[in-house]
């Protein structure tokens, strides 16, 4: 268990967190640090269901309730962006983390990736910044 995966996918999970945080099952891929066992329990009116740890605009799910969060600790780490994984939005955390919501259009799936470092300069999208979240959901 580390401390990103605390802080972005075990507020609002259905598996936990528990005490001794028991559920983490750590992702296959050994550059993904995030829990594989993951999942959004939350839901509000009318949105639906979100991520709890996650900032508005990053963390509903939607119509795609099957949203997975990948947390790599470095950009190349990551899948790589191209026709097949479009980069939509990306976000600076407050922790100094990168967030980015894409898209595999050819699969119609959305995708959450966090990276743990400062990598704006590396994806190519529309940054999204504090006050635009502020302002999303009003």
């Amino acid at each position: 268990m580390n401390k990103w995966t605390k802080e972005y996918q075990c507020p609002g999970c259905v598996n936990g967190p528990n005490e001794n945080y028991e559920c983490f099952k750590e992702e296959d891929e050994k550059k993904n640090v995030a829990c594989k066992m993951h999942y959004s329990g939350t839901t509000i009116f009318p949105t639906g269901k979100i991520f709890l740890g996650m900032p508005s605009g990053f963390n509903r799910l939607g119509m795609a309730e099957k949203v997975k969060i990948n947390i790599f600790k470095k950009f190349e780490d990551g899948w790589g962006y191209d026709l097949f994984n479009v980069p939509v939005w990306k976000h600076k955390d407050k922790n100094g983390n990168v967030l980015v919501r894409g898209i595999s259009p050819r699969i119609n799936s959305p995708f959450l990736h966090i990276y743990l470092e400062n990598c704006l300069d590396k994806i190519n999208c529309q940054e999204i910044t504090d006050k635009d979240i502020e302002g999303m959901d009003y």
